[in-house]
């Protein structure tokens, strides 16, 4: 679920002259996880946050600025589970299209219609799936906590754009930079409290 990741090329930290009270390594931690912690790295994964410092140079004082600007090699850590892997999510909404589980620190993990247990189905009145086994039936009721497998991942590149270019798209239908699709239909997934 998590992966290190290590550094591509040696980044350029700047630390502002506010910073300098504090230690060195506590300023240049700060200023890569406001660079990189909670967003999503495209084709790599969410950044958590700074996992180690591997490297650093001695900082050189900018000209008139006061900025020093000292290069790092650093090590993320990286949340991207492996095809196949079983997550512990709560569900968060439910629609015709499937259920959205959220993790505390994800939420755009979808489970769709056919990758539920054959029997499942959408009660429209009461916005909940529910699953009919042997004349029983079995609610995937909200907040609960579910055990789901991921199949397949998806990235979409956000690079910005203009808006004169960007059209008439609303914030509700812009896609998510990195999302995952989970199942729920093999023995041991689903609600917690089913099994």
């Amino acid at each position: 679920m998590f992966i290190l990741v290590g550094p591509q090329d040696t980044n350029l930290v700047q630390i502002s002259p506010e910073d300098i009270e504090k230690p060195s390594g506590e300023s240049i931690e700060d200023n890569i996880n406001a660079k990189y912690a909670n967003k999503v790295i495209q084709n790599v994964g969410l950044c958590i946050c700074v996992y180690d410092i591997l490297k650093a140079s001695d900082g050189l004082i900018g000209h008139g600025t006061g900025i020093v600007n000292v290069n790092v090699e650093f090590r993320l850590i990286i949340f991207r589970p492996f095809k196949g892997e079983i997550i512990l999510g709560q569900i968060s909404s439910a629609s015709e299209y499937g259920m959205k589980i959220r993790l505390d620190f994800f939420d755009d993990i979808l489970v769709p219609p056919n990758l539920m247990f054959p029997g499942s189905f959408f009660n429209v009145q009461e916005q909940v799936w529910t699953w009919v086994n042997e004349g029983d039936e079995y609610f995937y009721d909200k907040l609960e906590w579910v055990r789901i497998r991921v199949e397949d991942e998806h990235w979409h590149d956000l690079t910005p754009v203009a808006p004169s270019e960007r059209g008439s798209e609303s914030a509700a239908e812009r896609k998510s930079p990195y999302s995952i699709t989970a199942s729920m239909m093999q023995s041991g997934l689903g609600p917690v409290e089913w099994w």
